[in-house]
Parts: structure tokens; C-alpha cells; sequence
């Protein structure tokens, strides 16, 4: 058997923000095995993490497959290591791959450190209008397309066609717009990774790594907070620091327990 949480990520309080499935390890098992695990889940994400000397390396699986960076599922496990594991320290280290990601005590928050990816523009996929049912002003993109609107009610109406998005060449799609004058956050955002197995992702992170860098520039500041507007709904506080961003939220653990696996 081994621990499991279930973990809400930028949330206050339990059944808010966005769920991860948090898998503590001692040593790395089978690859299928936490494929099969992750599907037995069935979050947009579970996460795996096992030790690496005083850091931790760490993996993510969707319902469908592996991927290669996660924010808020990164921010779920830093929570569990510093609150159940390690609460003699003020920052742990995830190492990946893909980059290096800290998540620190900041305050009752969390912060979440991970590389930036800052969004270009570029040329429209061919159907991407057609699949969110909607144009958008502009389209960027850096890991995923980035669409930005004009009203946040566009973002808010959306109803993608989820197989015409997860046939484009790119694995996500962000839409996003500012939000209204007065409000306590500087834009809206959703976001839809089909291809990834995640039709509509609650809270993401990763989305927030290229919409951190999107709105600083834009707005000409470099903290901005973020309105996810998913079903769930979530807010994320983001500073652009160049080659990395800081997304600030809070967790809480949800659920607790042991899931059996085969034997070997």
C-alpha cells in the first residue's frame, strides 16, 4: 500500500481550488504503475514525489499520460512536505527534468517558484476560432496557445469544442481577458488541455506561468493576481521575475489514506 492525499491547491479551504492527488514515495516505482494510479485517481493530476538527498525529485501523470510540468499539483506536495514531513523548514526543492521548483512559507500562503514561460505572438492555428466558438484579439503562445479577449464574459461563455482543441499542435489552450475596473484582480483566465486528458483544469499553474508574464508587460507591473474562472473558481497572486515566476496560494489537505497496489 502506499499514502495518499488528496490535496486542494490555491484554495483556503477544503472542496475549492484545484485537487491534485499527492503520492508520497520512498523510492520511484513502475512507470505504469503510477499511470494505472493516476487513472484510479482520475484528478487532472496526480503527483509523485520520492527523495533526492535534501531536495525531492518529482513527476506528474493526468488520467492519460505523463506530463512535464505542473504548478498546482507541485504546490499540493510542497504543502504536504513542509506541513506533515519537514516543518522545521521554510522552503523545499522539486527537481525535474524540465526545470528546478521551490515552494517556500510566505506568510499563511505558499509560493511557488518555477521557470517562466512567456508567451510570443504568433500565427492562429488553422480551427482554433472555430474550436473555442469565439475569436479572440489576439493569439500568443509558449508551451500552449495563449487567446486573449477583450471582456471577461467572453472568457466566461466559452464552450470549446474539445476534440477540435485537442487536435491542434500545441497540448493547451489559455484564454484570458482583464478584468473589469475596480475589481481585486487584474485579469480572468481559463484553461482547457483535452489533449492532455483535462478538458477544463480548475486552478492551473502552468497557465499562470505564461499569463504572469503576459500581464505584468501589459499592465507594466510586476505583481499581478489572477481570476480562474473554472467551476471550482481560484485565485492566483503571480510576480514575474524574469526567467522564473512566483505564484502565491494556499492548500489543504482534503483527503487522506492508503491505496493498494498489486504485488510485485
Amino acid at each position: 500500500m502506499l499514502d495518499m492525499f488528496i490535496i486542494d491547491a490555491f484554495a483556503e479551504r477544503p472542496l475549492e481550488g484545484n485537487p491534485a492527488a499527492v503520492c508520497p514515495l520512498d523510492g520511484w516505482i513502475d512507470d505504469e504503475l503510477m499511470q494505472s494510479i493516476a487513472q484510479e485517481m482520475n484528478l487532472s493530476e496526480t503527483v509523485f514525489f520520492a527523495p533526492a538527498g535534501d531536495d525531492y525529485e518529482i513527476r506528474w501523470f493526468t488520467p492519460t499520460r505523463e506530463v512535464d510540468m505542473i504548478g498546482h499539483a507541485t504546490l499540493a506536495a510542497g504543502h504536504l512536505v513542509l506541513e506533515r514531513f519537514r516543518p522545521d523548514v521554510d522552503a523545499v526543492r522539486f527537481l525535474n527534468p524540465c526545470g528546478e521548483m521551490t515552494v517556500s512559507r510566505s506568510g499563511e500562503a505558499l509560493a511557488l517558484a518555477m521557470p517562466a514561460l512567456r508567451p510570443q505572438s504568433c500565427v492562429p492555428p488553422r480551427g482554433l476560432a472555430e474550436a473555442l466558438g469565439r475569436q479572440p484579439e489576439s493569439v500568443l503562445a509558449a508551451k500552449h496557445y495563449l487567446c486573449v479577449f477583450a471582456h471577461e464574459n467572453d472568457v466566461a461563455v466559452l464552450q470549446p469544442d474539445m476534440r477540435a482543441l485537442s487536435e491542434l499542435d500545441l497540448p493547451a489552450v489559455i484564454v484570458t481577458a482583464p478584468a473589469p475596473g475596480g475589481d481585486s484582480h487584474d485579469f480572468v483566465s481559463r484553461f482547457f488541455a483535452p489533449a492532455n486528458g483535462v478538458p477544463e483544469d480548475s486552478v492551473s499553474g502552468v497557465a499562470h506561468l505564461c499569463l504572469a508574464p503576459y500581464w505584468s508587460e501589459r499592465l507594466g507591473k510586476p505583481h499581478v493576481t489572477g481570476l480562474q474562472l473554472s467551476q471550482r473558481r481560484g485565485i492566483v497572486v503571480c510576480e514575474d521575475h524574469g526567467e522564473r515566476v512566483t505564484l502565491s496560494g494556499h492548500a489543504v489537505v482534503t483527503l487522506e489514506g492508503r491505496i493498494c497496489i498489486p504485488a510485485a
